[in-house]
């Protein structure tokens, strides 16, 4: 079976950066489209950043500029370099990919990552 796990979250201060990573791993044939989401409490789940498989990337209005989207095929991972942070960007972090293996393509997401910025 398929498993993406997040790694990277943390506490930082508003204008700090953070890094978050996403590997994943598993019966992998090809790795489609990755990306991140996150939810904050109370709120509904939302899109953050997307990355296709040729690198055309896609981000929310709330953080274009301050984040940056990429991925490394080799390592089957994502990343989501976070930078000038403010306290509306705490959130629970998922990473989220699109996997082909022998029988078709599947949705997957991870168990999500802590990211709170304090002011």
């Amino acid at each position: 079976q398929v498993q993406l796990v997040e790694s990277g979250g943390g506490l930082v201060q508003a204008g700090g950066s953070l890094r978050l990573s996403c590997a994943a791993s598993g019966s992998i044939l090809s790795i489609f489209g990755m990306g991140w989401y996150r939810q904050a409490p109370g709120k509904q789940r939302e899109l953050v950043a997307r990355i296709t498989r040729d690198l055309s990337t896609n981000y929310a209005d709330s953080v274009k500029g301050r984040f940056t989207i990429s991925r490394d095929d080799a390592k089957k991972m994502v990343h989501l370099q976070m930078n000038s942070l403010k306290p509306e960007d705490t959130a629970v972090y998922y990473c989220n990919a699109y996997i082909g293996y022998g029988l078709g393509v599947s949705v997957y997401w991870g168990q999500g990552t802590q990211v709170t910025v304090s002011s």
